[in-house]
């Protein structure tokens, strides 16, 4: 099975706010880039957001389908609740410890429909520490961003 790397990131200008999410994906010489923006958000619906459309895109390219998966996110809550908490919240009918509702919910189960049917490695790094990938997917986050700010400034 090939393996495929997968950076991704999300993030808003205020939180509540402006936001964007983008990823990369690598494979050999298979690389691909994208991003996207929503004009009212959280920064965590981004990050989830950059996982699960990276996925889609995974799921719909023949050439990448049935390779292993080693997902770099710098969200622990990402990172953490896809592999921690995630099968907990739905055996509580997705409710948290403290017996209120997931945030996210529609995202986390759509994430998890997605990744049930690959195999994807988990794993978190440290944001903002110089490390390649990250750092383009940050400057995609940021670029889309300033399109949403410019388009608004601009009305």
């Amino acid at each position: 099975m090939a393996l495929i790397k997968v950076f991704t990131d999300g993030g808003c200008s205020g939180n509540p706010g402006p936001g964007a999410w983008s990823f990369i994906i690598l494979k050999r010489s298979f690389h691909l880039q994208n991003s996207g923006s929503v004009e009212a958000t959280t920064n965590n619906r981004m990050e989830l957001t950059a996982v699960i459309s990276a996925l889609i895109e995974i799921g719909a390219r023949p050439e990448l389908q049935q390779s292993t998966i080693d997902l770099y996110t710098d969200s622990r809550y990402v990172q953490r609740g896809i592999s921690e908490w995630i099968e907990k919240w739905q055996r509580n009918g997705w409710l948290t410890v403290s017996k209120k509702p997931v945030k996210n919910q529609d995202l986390w189960k759509k994430l998890k429909n997605l990744s049930g049917a690959m195999k994807i490695n988990w794993h978190w790094l440290e944001g903002h520490s110089g490390h390649e990938f990250n750092e383009r997917c940050d400057r995609l986050v940021q670029e889309e961003i300033k399109k949403i700010k410019y388009k608004s400034s601009a009305s």
